[in-house]
């Protein structure tokens, strides 16, 4: 696994994962943008704590929120709501288009 990348079952199913942890405003802030987004792009995604994840606090304790896409690091403190959307759209658009590549 390369840097900035995620795997195992935190990422298993999903597409979006938000990292965070209880008493986080920015936390609150990006799930509602998540939220949001997932649920415009009919897209799975799934909320973690750090405090159920001793792995992830070590590595993302001063960067929280964090949102993986597909596994890998996409953003952190700050979600920009049309960063997640062209991320998830550029990703989904590639592979549901795969009968157009030469």
């Amino acid at each position: 696994m390369s840097q900035g990348e995620v795997g195992g079952d935190l990422t298993a199913g999903v597409r979006v994962v938000l990292i965070g942890k209880p008493g986080c405003h920015l936390c609150d802030t990006a799930r509602d943008v998540v939220r949001s987004v997932a649920a415009d792009l009919r897209v799975e995604w799934r909320e973690v704590s750090l405090l159920d994840h001793p792995e992830l606090a070590e590595r993302y304790a001063e960067q929280i929120p964090v949102v993986l896409v597909d596994g890998r690091e996409h953003e952190y403190w700050r979600v920009d709501e049309r960063r997640l959307r062209r991320a998830l759209g550029r990703r989904a658009s590639g592979w549901g288009r795969w009968w157009q590549r030469g």
